[in-house]
């Protein structure tokens, strides 16, 4: 996606991927950690969503670990309040982890609510 007047390298980019299992470690100091999933991790230029999915769509007799990432990728540092724009990214990222849910057929929704948590955990 492009904004109107965006220069060709400034673009958000949304990705999704199945993690080879639940979130382990310490996020980077950049990172908020919000109360959704598996673990949310969010920043004032990118977002990450990993919930767990226990579906007939998916291989395995677990819940298949699915990670929603959304990014701004700029050469520019990110303009405006940092708190809104990690509330914008954790909520794109939601709303994707949670329509790809729902398409998949995830038990529960993967855990997740039909409204982002932006408080922090």
């Amino acid at each position: 996606m492009f904004a109107i007047d965006a220069a060709q390298s400034d673009r958000l980019e949304v990705t999704w991927e199945l993690a080879s299992g639940p979130p382990e470690g310490e996020p980077a100091p950049k990172f908020t950690v919000l109360p959704m999933g598996e673990r949310t991790l969010t920043a004032a230029d990118a977002a990450v969503v990993q919930f767990a999915c226990r579906s007939a769509k998916l291989p395995g007799s677990t819940p298949a670990q699915v990670r929603i990432g959304v990014e701004r990728w700029s050469p520019e540092e990110p303009e405006g309040d940092p708190e809104k724009l990690k509330d914008a990214y954790a909520t794109v990222a939601h709303s994707v982890a949670l329509a790809m849910a729902k398409e998949l057929g995830c038990e529960n929704n993967g855990g997740l609510q039909d409204r982002p948590s932006l408080d922090p955990a």
